[in-house]
């Protein structure tokens, strides 16, 4: 696996506000404590309790997922700038033998996708010594692929993991990539990711929340920027 300071890899930053927490509960990472993930299980429980303590130093991973297409990039980028956090582009992160399958239209399996999550989850971290939040983008196609980026919060229990899955019709997402220019992703892609996806369901995964991108960029990041806002509001 490489290392997430591999030179090819870019996490994205806003020097203006490096190090300042979003408000008197966000502090960095490297002040917590490290728990089990029993212990993690228990405080998550008090937390949706709403027993959160004032003086919790609360930090936020906010995962934009979905399939090639659908706008995670364009919309992670702006809502980082928003909340002025370091932005990671999770396609940095697949090494050059994932890229040249892909553009070979040969899908990725799991083995192809655990060290690039991995990897992603590790450079999250990474951005959270020192940062209050992370913005960063990750198909997260299967349920079991936003359970590694889940265990990030294991041993720091102020994290909170947000998964903000982008949705839109596989015909949308094919013409949206055939329109793309010096991408490796083939629009014959689309159908493979279709295939492997398990959308978040409704109830079952708390920590992500579903945003219709059948509509201009614009719109997309308006509801993504509410949605956003509902959540934070859920931590005053």
């Amino acid at each position: 696996m490489l290392s997430a300071q591999d030179p090819g890899r870019r996490v994205y930053m806003h020097p203006a506000t490096a190090g300042v927490p979003l408000n008197s509960r966000h502090a960095p990472i490297s002040a917590h404590q490290s728990i089990s993930k029993t212990q993690y299980q228990k405080q998550q429980a008090l937390m949706a309790q709403g027993s959160r303590g004032q003086d919790q130093d609360l930090q936020h991973i906010w995962i934009v997922t979905g399939p090639a297409g659908c706008g995670k990039s364009t919309v992670a980028k702006n809502l980082s700038i928003n909340l002025q956090v370091d932005f990671i582009e999770g396609d940095d992160y697949h090494p050059e033998s994932n890229k040249q399958k892909m553009r070979n239209n040969i899908p990725l399996n799991d083995g192809d996708r655990w060290d690039w999550l991995i990897a992603l989850r590790d450079a999250a971290i990474e951005s959270l010594q020192t940062r209050s939040s992370v913005v960063m983008t990750c198909s997260a196609l299967k349920k079991k692929y936003r359970d590694v980026m889940r265990v990030a919060a294991y041993d720091h229990p102020m994290v909170q993991i947000h998964f903000i899955y982008l949705d839109a019709d596989e015909d949308t997402l094919v013409q949206r990539v055939t329109a793309r220019k010096n991408h490796y992703m083939p629009p014959t892609m689309v159908r493979s990711q279709f295939q492997a996806l398990e959308k978040p369901v409704l109830g079952s995964e708390r920590d992500a929340v579903t945003v219709s991108c059948n509509a201009s960029p614009d719109v997309v990041q308006d509801r993504v920027t509410r949605e956003v806002e509902r959540i934070m509001e859920e931590y005053k």
